[in-house]
C-alpha cells in the first residue's frame, strides 16, 4: 500500500503521483527544516528485541531437536511396546566389540549376538506369528550406481553375511507374497564403534521386531528386518540383498535407518517417491520429525554422502523413508561415535514413531504390483512437502497443491505490487528500486564482513575452523560482522531513499512542519516492504526449480505481509505515515520463527559437523575455504531473517547500540578462541588425522621392484599438522606440500611423512603382483592383466580411460563385471572391493583399448602426473605396524582417525603399471 504523508494544518491536501502530499497553494514559501522527533522506544529496546527474538529462536530450536521422551524399561512398555533400556543392551554388547568393519572377527562377532537375538525373538513371539530367521551368505557382485557419491565407479563384493528376519501372520499365507521392509547396517568403519552409526539402529530394529512379533497376527503384510553388512564399504549389503536374496521381490517399500552423528531425533532426510509411507507416518507417528529442506541438500551433492536407501531406489524401484540421527555430527566415522555421547530417549523417540508406523502400514491392503515397484523418480510431479512443528506435528502436502497454493500468492503479490505502482507513479518505482538496492547492499555488506573475518581466522587461530568442538561460537564469529554489515547496508538504503523522498518534497513546497520524520518514517516502510520483494523472488524460483524447502519463503512472506497488512496499512488517500508498530514485527515474525527458526539452527549444526572432514583430498582445498562457506551461510541467515527487523532499527541510537554490541561480543569471542580458553577440538569432539603405513613399489613391469616404506600424516580437517608433529618427537616426520601421496580413490596434497623404523610389520611376500597375461592385436588392442592382492581383502583400482575404451573382470573363469560402457570421473573410472575373510584374491583384467592404440605405438596424451600410468593399485590391511602403534600412542588425545568406504585402513600397498609397459 501506498503512504501518503499529509500537513498538520490542512485536511484537504490531495496526493500526487510521487506519493507525498501536494499543497493546493500555488505561492511557495521558504521551507523550515524541522527537527527529528525521537522515535518510540530507546536505543537499547531494539537491542533487546533482537536478544529476545535469538532467544525465542534458540527455544524453537531446543522444543523441537532437543526434547527427548523418557525412556522406557521392559515393564513400562509391556510385552507390545518399546523399551530404549532393553534396546540399549542391544547398544552396549554391539559397541564393546569395538570397531568391526567388514572382513574382521569383530564383525562375525557382531553378526553371532544379532543372529542369536533374532532367535531369541523367535522363540517368545506370538503363537498366531511365524518368525523365520535366515543367516544370508551373499556370494560375489558388482554394484554400479549411476548417480551420488559412487557414480564413476564400479563397487564389488563377496563373502558378505546377513541377518535377516521376516516377521508375518501365522495363518495368512498370502501376507508373504507383500513385506514392508526394514534395513540398517551392523557394519561400521575401522575407526569407530559405532554406537551411533550404526548399532542404535541395529538395536532398535531389534527391539522394534520383539514388539511387532507380538501384534502381527493381524497384519496383511510381512515386516522383514534386515540387518546387513557392507554398507560402509559402498552400500553393498543392501545391493546384495536385493539382488540376490528371494525375499526381496516381495518388498513393497523400504524404510533405512542410519546415522549421521550420534543420538538425538531420527528425522526423515529422504521420502519418496509414492506418497503413502510419508503420509501414513505423519499420521500415526508420536514425535514426528522431519524436514524436506534436508532432502533438497543431501540431492544436491553438497553432502557427500550415501545411504542405502539410494540402492533401494535406483536398483530396485522402491519407495520409502530414510531416517538419519543427526546430534553431534562432527564425531561421525571417529573414535567419539561412542556410547556415552548416545542422549537418553533417542533411541525411545525412534523406537515409538517407527512401532505405531509399522502397525500401521502392515495392516494395510498391499499397494499394486505397478505401484510396489519399478517406480522411477519423477521429483517434479510426485514429490511430497514435508516438514514438522516443533517435533509434535508433520505437515504434508502434495506438489500439486504447491503449485496452486505458492502460484496463488505469487500471482496476487504481483498484482498487489503491480496496482500499488502504478497508483503511485513513477517515484514508487524508484522508491521500490532504491529500496532493493538497499537489500543488495545488505547482502554484500554483511557477507563482506563475515566473510573477511574467515579469511583472518587461518593467520591468528591455531585452528582455521575453531568453532568444531563449540559450534555456538559461529554466533560471536561470525554474526556480528553479518549484522553489521547488513545494518549499515540497509543505512545506505535508507539515507538514498530518505534524500530522494526529501528533494521530492521540496519540489512541492509543502508547509507540512513534521516532514522530516514523516520521510524517515516513509524510507523505514520501504525497507520492510523491500522484504516483502526479496522472499517472492526467493518464493518464485523455488516454485519454477520444484525446490521443495520453498515454504520457506511462503511463510517468510506471507506472514509478515499480513501483518503489515492489518496493522499499518492504509486505503485512506489522506493518511501521513508513522513508525512501524513493534507489534507488527512480532506478529509478523512469530510463524517463520516458529516454523523455520529450529530448523536453520539444526541446519547450521550438521554443516559445521561436516567441516572436520570437509578436505576429502587432504590440503588440496585452502584452509579458510570451510570457514568461508559457514560465514557465508550465517550472513545469508542474517539477511534472509533480518530484513524486517533491522528496518526498525534504522534511526542513529538504535544502530550505535546494534554495532557498539556487535563489536563487543565479537571481540570477546575472538579473544577466547585466540587465546585457545575454547579449545576448537576435544576428547569428545577430535579432529580427524589419519596415520598410514605405505609400502609403496616402483619399477617397470617384469624388472626389479623396489619397495618404498614410509607412514603418512594427513587430515580431513582443514589446517597444518603443526601441533600434532611436535607431539611426534624423535619420529622423523617432515611436512609440506612437497610430496603428492596418491592413494588411488583420493589424493594427499598436504601431509607429513617419516621414512624412520619403518621397515617392521610387513613383508615383501605380502606385495600385490600385476602380471601380464596376454597382450594381442585383433579387431582391436587386448590386454589381459592378472593381479594378485594376496591377503587383502579390501582394494581399490583405477583404470585411465583416456587410455582403455573398456575393461571387464573375470574371477576363477566367472565373469564379475562384463565389457559395456563405463561411467569415468576425470578420465579414471575406480573399482572399489570389499569382501570377507573367504573372498577371492586373484582377478583377470581384460583392457580393451582404444583405437590406433598398438604395444609398440604409443598414443598422444595429456601431459599431467599420473598420465603415464595404466593402473594404479591400493590393498589394505586393518594392521598397526610397530611405527603406527606408536604415533597413534603420542598424537594428542583431540586427535581421531577417521574411515570412510574410499581411505585405507592403517597399512596400505601401492603398486601401479605403465601405459608403456
Amino acid at each position: 500500500m501506498r503512504q501518503r504523508f499529509i500537513s498538520s494544518d490542512s485536511t484537504d491536501e490531495k496526493l500526487g503521483s510521487h506519493g507525498v502530499a501536494e499543497s493546493p497553494v500555488e505561492e511557495k514559501k521558504p521551507l523550515r527544516i524541522e527537527k527529528s522527533q525521537t522515535p518510540r522506544g530507546s536505543a537499547f529496546s531494539w537491542l533487546a528485541l533482537l536478544v529476545v527474538l535469538a532467544l525465542v529462536s534458540w527455544f524453537v530450536h531446543h522444543v523441537q531437536f532437543d526434547r527427548l521422551p523418557l525412556p522406557l524399561d521392559a515393564n513400562q512398555a509391556g510385552k507390545r511396546g518399546f523399551s530404549e533400556l532393553q534396546a540399549l543392551l542391544h547398544v552396549k554388547a554391539l559397541t564393546k566389540l569395538g570397531p568391526h568393519p567388514v572382513g574382521s572377527d569383530a564383525l562375525d562377532l557382531a553378526l553371532q549376538y544379532v543372529l542369536v537375538a533374532s532367535e531369541n525373538i523367535k522363540k517368545e513371539a506370538h503363537w498366531e506369528v511365524n518368525v523365520e530367521v535366515d543367516y544370508f551368505h551373499a556370494e560375489r557382485g558388482a554394484n554400479r550406481l549411476v548417480g551420488g557419491l559412487f557414480k564413476g565407479r564400479t563397487l564389488l563384493y563377496s563373502d558378505l553375511k546377513h541377518v535377516v528376519m521376516r516377521i508375518s501372520p501365522k495363518y495368512h499365507s498370502d501376507a508373504e507374497e507383500n513385506a514392508i521392509l526394514i534395513s540398517s547396517h551392523i557394519d561400521t568403519v575401522f575407526s569407530a564403534e559405532g554406537a551411533g552409526d550404526c548399532s542404535s539402529c541395529v538395536a532398535v530394529m531389534l527391539e522394534l521386531a520383539r514388539a511387532t512379533s507380538q501384534w502381527a497376527h493381524g497384519f496383511k503384510q510381512a515386516v522383514i528386518f534386515l540387518f546387513n553388512t557392507g554398507e560402509e564399504e559402498g552400500l553393498n549389503g543392501a545391493h546384495s540383498f536385493i539382488i540376490q536374496h528371494p525375499w526381496s521381490e516381495t518388498v513393497q517399500f523400504v524404510v533405512d535407518l542410519e546415522a549421521m552423528g550420534t543420538g538425538g531425533k531420527s528425522a526423515i532426510f529422504q521420502s519418496g517417491p509414492d506418497p503413502l509411507s510419508i503420509e501414513s507416518f505423519a499420521a500415526v507417528a508420536k514425535y514426528p520429525s522431519g524436514q524436506i529442506i534436508a532432502q533438497d541438500i543431501f540431492h544436491s551433492g553438497i553432502i557427500k554422502s550415501g545411504t542405502d536407501f539410494q540402492v533401494y531406489r535406483e536398483v530396485a524401484g522402491l519407495s520409502g523413508l530414510d531416517f538419519a540421527y543427526g546430534d553431534v555430527g562432527a564425531v561421525y566415522h571417529t573414535k567419539n561415535d561412542k556410547l556415552k555421547l548416545l542422549k537418553p530417549g533417542s533411541l525411545q523417540h525412534l523406537g515409538e514413531n517407527m512401532l505405531p508406523f509399522i502397525l500401521k502400514t502392515a495392516t494395510m491392503p498391499p499397494l499394486p504390483k505397478e505401484k510396489a515397484g519399478g517406480i522411477k523418480e519423477d521429483r517434479g510431479h510426485n514429490q511430497m512437502v514435508f516438514f514438522d512443528i516443533l517435533g509434535m506435528y508433520m505437515i504434508v502436502y502434495h506438489q500439486s497443491l504447491v503449485n496452486m497454493l505458492y502460484g496463488s500468492v505469487i500471482l496476487q503479490s504481483l498484482l498487489i505490487w503491480t496496482a500499488s505502482l502504478v497508483m503511485g507513479g513513477p517515484s514508487s518505482v524508484i522508491c521500490l528500486c532504491i529500496s532493493m538496492l538497499s537489500v543488495l547492499m545488505m547482502w554484500v555488506l554483511s557477507i563482506s564482513f563475515s566473510v573477511l573475518v574467515a579469511f583472518l581466522l587461518p593467520r591468528v587461530c591455531s585452528s582455521p575452523v575453531p568453532y568444531i568442538a563449540n559450534p555456538w561460537l559461529i554466533v560471536g564469529l561470525f554474526g556480528p560482522p553479518a549484522i553489521v554489515g547488513a545494518l549499515l547496508g540497509q543505512h545506505l538504503g535508507s539515507f538514498f531513499l530518505q534524500k530522494f523522498l526529501l528533494s521530492t518534497y521540496l519540489k512541492i513546497g509543502s508547509k507540512k512542519p513534521n516532514y522530516v520524520n514523516s520521510i524517515k518514517w516513509e524510507a523505514q516502510r520501504w525497507l520492510f516492504k523491500a522484504g516483502f520483494v526479496q522472499w517472492l523472488i526467493i518464493l518464485i524460483t523455488g516454485t519454477i526449480c520444484k525446490v521443495g524447502s520453498s515454504y520457506f519463503a511462503l511463510v517468510w512472506l506471507v506472514s509478515p505481509a499480513f501483518s503489515y497488512g492489518l496493522l499499518e496499512a492504509t486505503l485512506s488517500p489522506i493518511q501521513s505515515p508513522k513508525q512501524l508498530r513493534t507489534v507488527t514485527l512480532v506478529i509478523g515474525l512469530a510463524a517463520p520463527i516458529i516454523i523455520t527458526a529450529g530448523i536453520v539452527i539444526r541446519l547450521m549444526g550438521t554443516i559445521i559437523g561436516t567441516a572436520v572432514r570437509v578436505d576429502r583430498n587432504p590440503g588440496g582445498t585452502p584452509e579458510w575455504l570451510a570457514s568461508v562457506v559457514i560465514a557465508t551461510l550465517v550472513a545469508a541467515i542474517v539477511c534472509l531473517t533480518h530484513v524486517y527487523l533491522l528496518s526498525y532499527a534504522q534511526f542513529p541510537g538504535a544502530r550505535r547500540s546494534i554495532i557498539l554490541a556487535a563489536f563487543a561480543l565479537f571481540g570477546i569471542t575472538l579473544a577466547f578462541v585466540v587465546a585457545e580458553l575454547i579449545p576448537p577440538f576435544t576428547e569428545d569432539v577430535s579432529r580427524a588425522v589419519n596415520v598410514l603405513h605405505v609400502v609403496e613399489t616402483t619399477g617397470k613391469q617384469g624388472g626389479k621392484q623396489n619397495p618404498l616404506s614410509y607412514v603418512s600424516l594427513s587430515s580431513v580437517t582443514p589446517g597444518k599438522l603443526k601441533k600434532e608433529v611436535a607431539s611426534l618427537e624423535n619420529e622423523g616426520f617432515v611436512c609440506g606440500n612437497n610430496k603428492t601421496l596418491d592413494l588411488v580413490t583420493f589424493t594427499v596434497h598436504y601431509g607429513c611423512f617419516s621414512s624412520v623404523d619403518t621397515g617392521e610389520g610387513w613383508s615383501k611376500s605380502e606385495l600385490p603382483i600385476m602380471q601380464i597375461k596376454s597382450d594381442l592385436q585383433m579387431d582391436g588392442r587386448v590386454t589381459t592383466i592378472s593381479i594378485d592382492t594376496k591377503i587383502s581383502t579390501r582394494w581399490s583400482l583405477a583404470i585411465n580411460m583416456e587410455e582403455v575404451e573398456d575393461f571387464s573382470i573375470e574371477e576363477s573363469s566367472k565373469e564379475l563385471v562384463p565389457r559395456d560402457k563405463k561411467f569415468n570421473v576425470d578420465g579414471w573410472h575406480i573399482i572399489q572391493y570389499s569382501g570377507g575373510k573367504n573372498s577371492p584374491t586373484k582377478f583377470d583384467f581384460t583392457l580393451y583399448w582404444l583405437k590406433n592404440s598398438t604395444p609398440s605405438k604409443a598414443r598422444p596424451r595429456k601431459k599431467t602426473q599420473d598420465s603415464h600410468l595404466l593402473l594404479k593399485l591400493r590393498t589394505d590391511l586393518n594392521r598397526v605396524t610397530p611405527k603406527v602403534a606408536r604415533v597413534l600412542e603420542k598424537l594428542p588425545i583431540w586427535c581421531s582417525l577417521f574411515g570412510k568406504s574410499t581411505s585405507p585402513f592403517t597399512f596400505s600397498f601401492l603398486s601401479s603399471l605403465e601405459v608403456d609397459f
